[in-house]
């Protein structure tokens, strides 16, 4: 860090060392190097010592004693001695998609920008997420109809239940599973309007940091606040959940409701999630899924509509969050009420029609029903998944 320039940049190359701790080295994996001429394949593998074997052309065979950095004990290592912004990839022999890879890369910035400078730097998914919640279409449509302070799934008693009492439920029911009181950091991640954090910083006194990709929900998040009175328990920023600009180890609890669905890269926002959380803290979140017995074609409407390439699954969660050492793992399966949930809206959308015309153009109501349509269908026919998530560290 010291020898680097001002807007130097490292770039810093590790074994996947999560891997082979985490399988219980159960496998005898073998890496190559220079092509197949020279390989190098783990001989013994515990939390302190990873031992390799090395064969080299000539037969001969040497063995090298390392220690299995983590990756995320490497990535805190380089946040411990300055640099701002570490972005993490798998290595050039495998796109990170399904598997683990053989490498990570590191490539860490030295250079200061403030964390609204973020905003240039957003994936495309998060983009794409942002630019929609930010239009005049959206705003109008999600705070009239949608649920208004809870723009989020709801869980209904029955199947004409209002949208806006069955949206706070979801909220409430959330919020039992966590231990929250006056002295509780809490972090939203994707707040929309912020209405989770004014019931939890009203109820139970907390204190809530809101993070929130689009700029237009999150005035209306500090509007609402000031008005009820809660602005001194209640901060908003602007970012993406895959960049939290917020210290390690800084949150009791972190929660988050339908907001993952919209990141290119799941992986990495619970990777920020984890890292933001205190020890022994919790995380709680609920997000739209697909089965996991879902195929890409079973979800090409939705991800069409949403300009995703993948959704997340109750498999993947799990998978991922015992990978980053959470505990207790727990899902609560509302799989039926996520179609309840769009097919209420879209008969709100539909009922409230010419009411809504003024301040929701034709141009945005008519895709958006087509897309409601698509997640109704979705829901009812076992192809999606929704539910509570809730895990310790």
């Amino acid at each position: 860090y010291a020898m680097l320039k001002h807007d130097g940049v490292l770039i810093l190359d590790q074994r996947n060392y999560d891997s082979l701790l985490d399988d219980g080295f159960s496998s005898k994996h073998t890496y190559y190097y220079c092509g197949e001429e020279v390989s190098a394949e783990p001989d013994y593998v515990d939390d302190g010592l990873a031992r390799f074997c090395y064969r080299f052309p000539d037969k001969s065979e040497y063995f090298l004693n390392m220690f299995p950095l983590r990756k995320d004990y490497t990535r805190k290592l380089l946040r411990d001695v300055g640099f701002q912004r570490i972005d993490t990839y798998g290595d050039f022999q495998s796109d990170y998609g399904d598997g683990a890879p053989d490498f990570f890369i590191h490539v860490a910035e030295k250079a200061y920008r403030s964390y609204e400078d973020f905003a240039m730097d957003y994936s495309t998914a998060v983009q794409t997420a942002r630019d929609y919640y930010n239009s005049d279409d959206a705003d109008n449509f999600y705070f009239t109809v949608w649920g208004g302070e809870d723009i989020h799934v709801g869980l209904y008693d029955d199947e004409t239940e209002d949208i806006r009492p069955a949206s706070r439920r979801t909220v409430e029911q959330m919020a039992d599973r966590v231990e929250v009181g006056p002295g509780t950091h809490v972090l939203d991640v994707g707040a929309g309007y912020g209405g989770a954090a004014r019931h939890l910083a009203r109820t139970f006194g907390c204190r809530v940091k809101c993070l929130n990709l689009s700029e237009v929900e999150n005035e209306r998040n500090r509007a609402m606040n000031v008005e009820q009175g809660l602005d001194d328990r209640i901060e908003v920023f602007d970012g993406s959940f895959e960049d939290l600009p917020f210290q390690d180890n800084h949150f009791d609890v972190v929660w988050s409701q339908d907001s993952f669905l919209h990141s290119g890269d799941r992986r990495r926002a619970l990777e920020e999630v984890v890292r933001v959380l205190r020890p022994r803290g919790e995380v709680v979140f609920t997000d739209p899924m697909a089965q996991d017995e879902s195929s890409r074609e079973d979800l090409a409407p939705i991800l069409k509509r949403l300009h995703l390439d993948t959704m997340g699954s109750p498999s993947f969660y799990r998978r991922e969050l015992t990978r980053l050492g959470l505990t207790t793992i727990d899902f609560e399966d509302h799989t039926r009420q996520l179609a309840r949930h769009y097919g209420r809206v879209l008969e709100e959308t539909e009922r409230r029609e010419g009411e809504i015309e003024g301040s929701v153009s034709r141009d945005y109501l008519e895709p958006m029903k087509v897309g409601l349509r698509h997640w109704v269908e979705g829901g009812n026919s076992g192809r999606l998944a929704w539910g509570i998530f809730h895990a310790r560290a």
